[in-house]
């Protein structure tokens, strides 16, 4: 995981002071870094029956729709408001300042289905865990979620574990 976390670039003061960035674009412009991140997610959830991998947008897409592949199981993404056409099922949720929307198709998954979510990133938690709660409305059971980067001390992941969602990241920073 050593080899993943040294892809990564940080980009300190941004978007604003006091952030500092991690962006994965260097992981997964390297050949050796996007196998390495797709065959470790593929390693851990290729014997858990998964029936499909729902990705938050935008950069839950691109690792997300590889690994469905390689699982052979189709890949469902989670968009911001208005970005899907028909019918949708809706959660709003808080940000730091005011809220946001994300949606997914109401037919997009069958009841009890087995679902792995998946994003880059774990941060304070916010989008996970509103993207958590709108595949709950569907009644789908969520495997776990899964993202390259958990940042703990912004308290993301811990949210979500109280909340009772498995979590799995490849790198800690």
């Amino acid at each position: 995981m050593n080899k993943i976390k040294e892809k990564i670039n940080t980009i300190p003061d941004w978007p604003k002071k006091g952030i500092t960035f991690c962006d994965i674009t260097t992981l997964i412009k390297d050949p050796e870094g996007l196998k390495l991140c797709i065959d470790n997610f593929y390693e851990r959830y290729k014997e858990m029956k998964i029936g499909a991998v729902v990705g938050i947008e935008a950069r839950g897409f691109i690792v997300g729709s590889v690994l469905a592949y390689l699982l052979g199981v189709g890949f469902i993404p989670i968009r911001k408001k208005g970005k899907l056409p028909g019918k949708v099922i809706k959660k709003e949720y808080a940000l730091e300042y005011g809220t946001d929307t994300i949606e997914i198709h109401e037919d997009s998954i069958k009841k009890g289905e087995r679902v792995l979510l998946i994003d880059d990133l774990i941060a304070t938690g916010g989008t996970m865990l509103a993207s958590c709660e709108l595949l709950e409305l569907i009644k789908v059971k969520i495997v776990e979620c899964a993202c390259i980067i958990d940042i703990p001390d912004v308290g993301g992941s811990k949210k979500l574990k109280i909340a009772g969602y498995k979590v799995y990241s490849q790198v800690k920073f």
